[in-house]
């Protein structure tokens, strides 16, 4: 019997270049413009974007269903998160949070749907958001356009979120060192949040797919081993279901992400209100 290949999990994660381009160095850093698989997707993704607006962008009173979908996207956006949480004064930073959460919902989607070709061999996509530097770059971009917005918006007051009242000297200082803490560790859990859900799904569908292979291989060389199609066939149907599970996760992630970034601009527009 020839020997089966290794099952990898991880190499859907692996970076490589599709399109080699120009390097430039700036100091001693070398800035290489060549389009990886991560690139690709993104541009892939941004692409989908595009053109679903571009076709979905109507001004009729009795929408049709694409423009029905893209209202309603960004309705959740508009009245189920900065409406409910910043209130009025939230309105001019819909867009930031709109195109956040649906860059984050088009790149998770596209991972999950695409991935059976992975477990087929097929490297169709690339899941970006199970990369944690651009889920990390998503989250830094996010805070600390708050935490500046904070201080455009009130100053060095802003500082005062960090101060907890009625704890005396020793104890505000001391509650002071906690909360920034607390507070600057905040794009670490938003980056590993999406990166973990992200990476532990595709990881998971990936070992299923690969007993899928392997036992059916082993399950059609005949006699005994022909039981061995029983796993194959379940692990087939744990496939099935976990697809389904991974498309609420990656939905669900990223209203998650959506929601926090809406949480951290609501402590600037809304400064003072309960410090």
């Amino acid at each position: 019997m020839a020997q089966q290949p290794a099952i990898e999990p991880m190499h859907q994660f692996l970076i490589h270049k599709i399109i080699q381009g120009p390097v430039f160095h700036v100091g001693g850093l070398a800035v290489d413009m060549s389009i990886t698989n991560s690139v690709a997707s993104m541009i892939a993704g941004a692409v989908i974007l595009i053109a679903f607006f571009a076709l979905t962008a109507r001004r009729e009173i009795v929408p049709n269903r694409g423009q029905a979908l893209a209202e309603s996207l960004y309705n959740i956006v508009d009245r189920v998160l900065v409406g409910p949480i910043i209130g009025h004064g939230g309105k001019p930073y819909v867009p930031y949070i709109f195109t956040l959460f649906l860059v984050i919902l088009v790149l998770n989607l596209m991972s999950v749907v695409l991935a059976v070709g992975n477990v087929a061999g097929f490297d169709l996509t690339f899941a970006v958001t199970s990369q944690l530097a651009v889920t990390a770059t998503l989250a830094v971009l996010t805070f600390f356009s708050v935490f500046i917005l904070g201080f455009v918006k009130h100053g060095p007051r802003f500082l005062g979120l960090f101060w907890v009242s009625g704890m005396g000297i020793f104890g505000g200082i001391a509650m002071v060192l906690i909360e920034m803490i607390s507070y600057f560790v905040r794009p670490l859990t938003l980056a590993l949040r999406l990166f973990g859900n992200m990476l532990g799904g595709h990881v998971v569908m990936s070992l299923f797919g690969s007993f899928v292979v392997a036992l059916a291989i082993v399950g059609l060389s005949g006699g005994l081993a022909t039981l061995a199609l029983i796993p194959s066939i379940l692990s087939f149907a744990m496939i099935v279901g976990l697809t389904g599970l991974e498309l609420v996760v990656a939905i669900l992630q990223a209203f998650v992400f959506a929601a926090l970034a809406t949480v951290y601009l609501n402590e600037v527009v809304n400064f003072g209100h309960g410090h």
